[in-house]
Parts: C-alpha cells; sequence; structure tokens
C-alpha cells in the first residue's frame, strides 16, 4: 500500500530489540468484527492510511507467533517478523471485507507466503524455488523428524527417510540431500536470553504469550478451514456428475470405495474407474490452482 511506510508500526532492530517490540505490539487493541469491517471499508473505498494503520497494528501480534513457527531455519527472527509484516500490510491491501472472512483468515496466507519466500531467497545452500515438492519438503522435514523423534544434527535413519519420502511424496534421496543441507545452514542463536524489566529475566519467546484471548487466531484458525473446504467444493463443482460421484467415493470418505464397487455401479471396467478417478482429481487440482491463484496471489518475490 502506497501509505505503508506511514503506518505505526514499532521499530525492529535486532534480537535485543525483541522484547521491547513484543512489549509494546501487546498494546494495540485486538478489533471486533464490527471494528474490522468498518476499517475495512473506508480503506476499500477512501485509502484511508489510519484506517490501515489500525488494522495492520491490530494484527502484529498475529505475525509474531506466526513467525515464531518458522524460527528453525537459522536466521533473525527480527527479520522474520519483518517479513511477515510487509505480507501483513499486503494482506490489508487486498483484503475484501464483504466476503465476510476476517482479515486474519485472509491476511495469514499473505504472511506465511512473505515470510516463506524470504527464507527461501536466504537460504542459499538449499537451492530451493525448483519445485512444489521441493519446497514442501523444506518447509516440513524439521517438523517430521521431530514427530519421528530422529536427531537433529545427524543423517536419518534409513526408515525415516522412507517414511518422509513416502508422506511427502518425494524420492528418498532428497529427503537425505535436504537434511545434510538443513543440518550445514545451522540454526544460530534463536532463543536469546534477556530481561523483561519488572517481569523478570527468559528466553524472547517467552514474551509472546499473552493472558487476553487471541480471537483473531482462534477464528482465522476456524475461518481458513472454512475458506479451504469453500474453496475444494468450488473446485469439485468443476466435475461432471460422474466424476464428482467417483471421485468423493474414492477420495473424501472414510471408507472409500473399491474400484470393483464402482464398476458395478456404472457397468464399467474397474480400469476404466481408476482413469475416470484420476482425471477428476487433475481436474479438482488444476482449479485449485486457479482458485486459489485468483483469491490470494502470491507475494512477488
Amino acid at each position: 500500500m502506497s501509505n505503508s511506510k506511514a503506518l505505526a508500526v514499532p521499530a525492529l532492530g535486532g534480537e535485543q530489540s525483541l522484547n521491547r517490540y513484543l512489549s509494546e505490539i501487546k498494546k494495540f487493541p485486538v478489533l471486533t468484527q464490527e471494528q474490522e469491517y468498518m476499517l475495512a471499508k473506508r480503506y476499500e473505498e477512501h485509502e484511508d492510511p489510519e484506517a490501515a494503520a489500525q488494522l495492520v497494528t491490530s494484527h502484529l501480534r498475529l505475525v509474531a507467533k506466526l513467525a515464531m513457527g518458522y524460527r528453525g531455519y537459522g536466521l533473525p527472527v527480527s527479520d522474520l517478523i519483518s517479513e511477515g509484516n510487509v505480507g501483513l500490510m499486503q494482506g490489508v491491501k487486498k483484503f475484501e471485507p464483504d466476503r465476510g472472512f476476517r482479515l486474519a483468515t485472509y491476511a495469514m496466507w499473505w504472511i506465511k507466503a512473505s515470510i516463506q519466500e524470504y527464507i527461501l531467497r536466504s537460504w542459499s545452500l538449499v537451492k530451493m524455488g525448483t519445485t512444489a515438492a521441493q519446497k514442501k519438503l523444506f518447509f516440513n522435514l524439521r517438523r517430521m523428524k521431530k514427530q519421528l523423534e530422529a536427531y537433529e544434527d545427524s543423517d536419518l535413519h534409513p526408515d525415516d527417510v522412507t517414511k518422509i519420502a513416502t508422506d511427502l511424496g518425494v524420492p528418498e534421496q532428497e529427503v537425505v540431500n535436504m537434511n545434510r543441507r538443513m543440518m550445514m545452514g545451522g540454526d544460530g542463536s534463536l532463543n536469546v536470553s534477556m530481561r523483561n524489566g519488572e517481569e523478570g529475566s527468559g528466553e524472547w519467546l517467552d514474551w509472546l504469550t499473552d493472558d487476553r484471548p487471541l480471537q483473531d487466531e482462534t477464528v482465522a484458525d476456524a475461518q481458513e478451514a472454512e475458506v479451504r473446504h469453500e474453496m475444494l467444493a468450488e473446485a469439485i463443482g468443476t466435475l461432471n456428475d460422474r466424476e464428482k460421484h467417483i471421485f468423493t467415493e474414492r477420495r473424501l470418505t472414510e471408507n472409500p470405495q473399491t474400484l470393483e464397487e464402482l464398476s458395478q455401479v456404472y457397468d464399467v471396467s474397474r480400469e476404466r474407474i481408476r482413469q475416470i478417478e484420476v482425471r477428476a482429481f487433475e481436474k479438482v487440482q488444476k482449479a485449485m490452482k486457479t482458485i486459489v491463484g485468483e483469491r490470494l496471489t502470491p507475494v512477488a518475490a
């Protein structure tokens, strides 16, 4: 947004200023749904910089919490938050309040995209950005290693490699290579010890805790799931009746029907049912990419 530089966002320098920054952003009030809607309409219709400032500052804590989730990539957390704030501002600029969803739900996509693009640009050893599968591996490997209780600073057990590769749909060698590159990258000093005046000492992550319920994040989680469901339903709407039925019965039910059962329903071979299922899945994938592209244009690198 053209007025983003003028927004009253607290200054964020190096790691030593995180404590002060996190204390300052907790002072901004959480907006009610009605307040948020009125401010968003003011910005949408009049490009009111004050309305934009209130929308941005009320969501700075959300950015900090999301940035915390990427703290294992060896980059300064202050930089991650700064990039997330850029994404937040872009989200505010593109937000359409009449769609009926809260700003946090929409801006979350922009915030994550901005942070992820920054991480990918910064990890020169990883040479990312070639395929969606590699990006998925990069951003999920650390989490899956933790679930498997794998050592952070050693090669993976062959069974763990197979499990990760299967779950993420990538070759096993890519899992091995990515793990070694990430070990070389290092984590840096991410849990910096610091004091917070009368509140005592601790790690900077401790100061993210807020006794007040963070309603925008709670609502965002529920509404993000609703948005995904809505987009999936729209994508499935591109299928004809037979494709829709077969896709639903094979991919979206708790107890999927077998190819044999569906072949009897439509009086065709099992191979024909399999072909229709694959074609329907490809059509849904293509439609989803189009829908996401229209609604949530990714942040430019």
